[in-house]
């Protein structure tokens, strides 16, 4: 493996999260039976948990050849040069700079990314734009990779 990552949700959002169901459970102990408030607040705390885990299950893997971005997958051999974006760069890259073609893995929790060219012409996402905790490593592991070295 050259490069792995998983998108993973920060602990603020389970803080939050955790807040809220604290926050039901006291709205519904107040109106249920307490049997029937637990048990509204513990399918609530399963869905928010649920939900966290899966939306932070997306990976970023550079490895056998090719770069796997959630359920998206390119060889490495289809692709330019990785380019590292800041945050105000990611902004305007997923914003108004941005082309509706492109394959886009962003979270709202991720302010940076890595923008990766593909030179695939069969291929109509012109990009990939992958949020991400270290563009810097994720671009060096994808050019090393790309120009084999």
């Amino acid at each position: 493996m050259d490069y792995v990552e998983r998108l993973t949700v920060p602990l603020r959002w389970w803080v939050q999260g955790t807040m809220m169901v604290a926050s039901l459970w006291l709205a519904v102990a107040v109106a249920l039976p307490a049997a029937a408030a637990t048990v509204v607040t513990a399918v609530a705390a399963a869905v928010v948990g649920a939900g966290f885990v899966a939306y932070g299950r997306a990976r970023i893997v550079v490895a056998d050849g090719e770069l796997r971005a959630g359920p998206a997958r390119i060889p490495v051999g289809l692709l330019g040069p990785a380019v590292a974006l800041d945050a105000e760069q990611t902004r305007r890259a997923a914003g108004v700079e941005a082309d509706a073609r492109a394959y886009l893995l962003l979270r709202p929790y991720l302010k940076r990314s890595v923008r990766v060219p593909v030179e695939d012409p069969a291929d109509p996402a012109p990009y990939w734009l992958l949020a991400t905790r270290h563009p810097e490593r994720l671009a060096a592991a994808l050019t090393s990779v790309v120009t084999g070295g």
